[in-house]
């Protein structure tokens, strides 16, 4: 008997806990069927409209991306002149789109629109500002600087942050003061 009781007091702590656990605390949720069901469970089941780009063509391009990163690294960092230039752009763009797909896939399932409403939007609003704000810190540093190979190759070999453009102005900014 008090076996049971225990066995019963930490199934339904679990089952409240884990509840609790599966939503995002700041986030106010909608409220839900017991079980997901709209409707009654007696009416047929209705499929969402398929969508190939939450498929297979999703699939292909984070694939895609994840295999042509390794040439592009390569040519970017080898190489010289304006195939450099070339190739660390089209580097930095495909690292930021292959970035925004792998976030927007995280946005989809974690913070669903079935539960969140409309911060699910918001999310994938802030997503797509992040993005566009990135395309220009990535024409920034193309135009001014090395680029982001640039960036990397300096950082990846110790020289101080005040022989880059950026940090000159924060050297000034400090030493204004």
């Amino acid at each position: 008997m008090l076996r049971r009781g225990i066995h019963t007091s930490t199934v339904r702590a679990f089952q409240q806990s884990a509840r609790r656990s599966l939503t995002i605390p700041f986030l106010p949720t909608l409220p839900q069927k017991p079980g997901g069901v709209i409707g009654s469970p007696n009416d047929s089941y209705v499929a969402p409209k398929t969508n190939r780009m939450e498929g297979s063509v999703h699939w292909w391009l984070e694939k895609g991306f994840a295999v042509t990163c390794v040439p592009l690294v390569t040519a970017a960092m080898l190489t010289s002149g304006p195939l450099s230039t070339v190739a660390d752009s089209v580097l930095s763009v495909g690292l930021l789109g292959y970035c925004y797909m792998e976030l927007h896939s995280c946005i989809t399932d974690y913070v669903s629109a079935r539960v969140y409403g409309k911060f699910h939007n918001y999310a994938l609003y802030l997503l797509g500002a992040g993005s566009v704000f990135s395309l220009f810190g990535i024409y920034k540093l193309e135009t001014e600087n090395d680029g982001v190979t640039g960036f990397v190759k300096k950082w990846w070999r110790s020289q101080e942050l005040k022989d880059t453009a950026v940090g000159a102005k924060l050297q000034e900014k400090v030493s204004a003061r």
